[in-house]
């Protein structure tokens, strides 16, 4: 998931990948960098999105070279767009792309099948089907950076907690003009809730 604040953007994940009903690896990082000051959060199969994350961060690279300048937001997010709407057919992947540029400051892209939408927070994977409540009463405009580290904390907790698909430690990363600050939240260390 991630979320805009005045500043920046938090962007949070759970570490759980999953095959079917088999856990393949317990402890990925789904927030991949696509370049210094833009991230996306990865879900669906783990391969064709790792896949799609490499392609633009590379393409993203040359970008910034030709243009001379940071790639903005947008660039990224139309670039995940170019690539998951001519390939719809053969990756299965759906990456939220969000960071800093000095144009627009932070902001955050959902992509999906040739689709591109900017808003200010959006939630994808596995677990976001049970959290669609808790979001919408939770985010309100205009939170700072802590309470947007919170919403993300909390919300990847309820996630983990009723998805057998999501689970484990999770990331956050932090994006704002000064950069990228990344943190890990061990399982136990997951605010508990009245139900665990």
């Amino acid at each position: 998931m991630a979320i805009e604040f005045d500043g920046g953007v938090v962007l949070g994940s759970d570490s759980r990948v999953s095959a079917g009903e088999s856990i393949v690896n317990r402890v990925m990082n789904k927030l991949s960098p696509l370049h210094d000051k833009i991230y996306c959060a990865l879900s669906g199969s783990a391969a064709d999105a790792q896949a799609m994350a490499d392609m633009v961060s590379y393409q993203l690279q040359l970008h910034s070279i030709e243009m001379g300048e940071a790639p903005r937001v947008c660039s990224a997010a139309t670039m995940v767009r170019n690539i998951s709407y001519k390939h719809k057919e053969e990756l299965s992947a759906h990456l939220i792309v969000a960071g800093w540029d000095r144009r627009k400051g932070g902001q955050v892209f959902v992509t999906l099948d040739g689709m591109i939408a900017r808003q200010p927070f959006a939630v994808g994977g596995s677990g976001s089907s049970y959290i669609y409540g808790y979001v919408d009463s939770a985010y309100r405009p205009g939170m700072t950076k802590e309470e947007c580290l919170h919403f993300v904390t909390n919300t990847l907790t309820l996630a983990m907690g009723r998805d057998g698909s999501s689970g484990g430690v999770a990331y956050l990363v932090t994006i704002t003009e000064k950069g990228s600050e990344e943190k890990v939240i061990l399982g136990n260390e997951l605010p508990a809730f009245h139900d665990e």
